[in-house]
């Protein structure tokens, strides 16, 4: 008996598997096949529309970043208190604008000023750097003969160094001018995404309301049940890998700032909101915030930047092996490799953005393959090695009742 739903012919096969017999299929055949090349062929002039139609709503799609990151305090807010009444969901909805600005603006209080202190200590350290890096040169030509003459003839006139720095940072001084001047002109840009994540947290019911209508009327019923529950289960990924991950980041943030002032570490503030931040990128996260934190520390102090590197492989071990896995638990759910890969290749695609949104996006696609498998595997009747599944064992009783509907009934 064919199911209802499913598209077969006469012969039982899928549309898929039947062979075109009139011309008209032909015709389809031949269009559809003529319409995937010139597709293919200009394959980029559609990825152009796609990127710039992409562009058009990226307003939007941020206000879905932002709706997506503030939801779960919008929700703690709104249960713990406001006992989730509905009409006041919009003074949580403030609460959490609100939490989130004084966050930020305290972030920027803090690291603002120490990068102005860094970068004039670093102005006012590099002559001595200099002559340290001369006198190690010199050392080195003096022992094992190497020709450092043209490293010398530079470093010998730090003034013409200060020079040239100067120039450089005279000639970026343009772009930063361009760039400031492009955040001001997309200002239109910035306050449709908070205007539209307002109105999303709002009417986040009744968005979520009218999308299921939108798949369950148009898509048929088992279809429309796998999308609604690969929603959720994209979801519940994304939402315990960023919640996980941020407070994980916190704790590493200050966990670095605590035992940098412990150990008399210059840059204790500065060095642990960057650790902090770049941590929330898996893997290679730590690095990224490490190496930029080492050259400071070096141009200070080369101890304590051996001290720092020390400090923060102990750390990150700390963070691997005890408060990463008791925070994020399994809302991975993919092992180290599958991590990593996922990371270099979303990376690749999408810069930064790829590497942090990398890992919950592979581990919802490799859960949707695992199912996929499975029911594949079911339906063909085999375990994972090949092998073919036992019956399941039936009841007794069952059996029974079977083995005498089979015996032929006797003749008087």
């Amino acid at each position: 008996m064919v199911r209802k739903g499913t598209r077969k012919t006469v012969s039982g096969k899928y549309f898929w598997d039947k062979k075109p017999d009139s011309m008209l299929e032909w015709l389809c055949l031949i269009f559809a096949s003529i319409a995937f090349y010139l597709f293919l062929n200009n394959l980029g002039y559609f990825m152009g529309g796609f990127y710039e139609l992409l562009r058009i709503l990226s307003p939007f799609a941020g206000g879905v970043v932002l709706a997506f990151v503030l939801n779960p305090m919008v929700k703690w807010f709104h249960r713990a208190l406001f006992h989730d009444v509905l009409r006041l969901r919009w003074v949580a909805i403030l609460l959490s604008y609100v939490v989130a600005l004084l966050l930020l603006a305290l972030l920027a209080w803090l690291v603002i000023p120490q990068i102005i202190s860094s970068i004039v200590i670093l102005f006012n350290s590099l002559p001595g750097y200099f002559e340290g890096l001369q006198n190690t040169l010199l050392y080195l030509q003096d022992n094992y003969g190497l020709q450092v003459q043209n490293v010398l003839r530079i470093l010998d006139d730090s003034e013409t160094m200060m020079k040239e720095l100067y120039s450089v940072a005279s000639s970026a001084m343009p772009q930063i001018v361009s760039t400031i001047g492009s955040v001001a002109s997309n200002f239109v840009a910035v306050f449709t995404a908070v205007a539209s994540s307002i109105y999303m947290l709002a009417s986040k019911d009744k968005l979520i309301h009218q999308t299921k209508t939108l798949v369950h009327a148009f898509l048929p019923e088992s279809i429309a049940r796998n999308t609604l529950r690969i929603c959720h289960y994209a979801n519940e990924n994304f939402t315990g890998f960023f919640v996980g991950k941020i407070i994980d980041s916190g704790i590493i943030g200050v966990l670095t700032f605590v035992l940098m002032s412990i150990l008399r570490l210059d840059f204790a503030l500065l060095v642990s909101v960057f650790v902090g931040i770049t941590n929330i990128i898996p893997v290679f996260g730590p690095f990224i915030g490490a190496i930029p934190s080492i050259f400071i520390l070096l141009l200070v102090d080369p101890v304590q930047a051996l001290i720092f590197a020390v400090l923060i492989l102990f750390i990150q071990q700390v963070d691997g092996n005890f408060i990463g896995p008791k925070i994020l638990g399994q809302s991975i759910g993919i092992s180290s490799l599958w991590v990593l890969f996922s990371i270099v290749v979303g990376g690749d695609l999408f810069g930064l953005v790829g590497m942090v949104i990398g890992v919950p996006l592979f581990a919802t696609l490799y859960g949707l393959l695992h199912e996929i498998v499975v029911y594949l595997l079911d339906r063909r009747g085999i375990d994972a090695e090949g092998n073919p599944r036992p019956a399941p064992a039936q009841p007794e009783g069952q059996t029974a009742e079977k083995t005498e509907a089979r015996e032929p009934a006797s003749v008087s």
